[in-house]
């Protein structure tokens, strides 16, 4: 994930980190604790947001983290669901995997359609506040 957000940003994608975990919730950080967590971790993101409320996250009907989307410059989403086919953590399972936001991210700004545009994402429940 670090890698692609830094490839992409390199391309002038902006990033968006989003947690909608409540406070107290498994995966809500804030403050020092949270800095030191995106450095840890190399995240690449343009910013990251705290949405404690779940605001933004049930907004989009995101169920588990991460839940990607990809919004194009229009505003328009053109993508939600897993970030691959491979429903993994074992890094070895990338090499082969069919990458759906980098797939999207580049038939976008190619001016070309999007070939997948949903997939059922994969991961952890996101830990609403309610």
């Amino acid at each position: 994930m670090q890698k692609l957000q830094k490839a992409y940003r390199e391309k002038d994608v902006v990033w968006f980190t989003i947690c909608s975990s409540g406070e107290g919730k498994q995966g809500y950080f804030e403050g020092e604790e949270l800095k030191e967590k995106l450095k840890k971790e190399n995240v690449n993101s343009t910013a990251y947001l705290i949405d404690a409320d779940g605001k933004v996250g049930k907004m989009y009907s995101a169920k588990t983290t991460p839940h990607m989307f990809v919004i194009d410059p229009k505003g328009k989403l053109i993508y939600a669901g897993g970030i691959d086919d491979r429903p993994s953590t074992d890094l070895d399972d990338i090499k082969g995997a069919t990458n759906y936001v980098s797939a999207t991210l580049d038939a976008a700004m190619a001016g070309k359609p999007v070939e997948v545009q949903s997939t059922k994402p994969y991961g952890c429940s996101v830990k609403y506040a309610d």
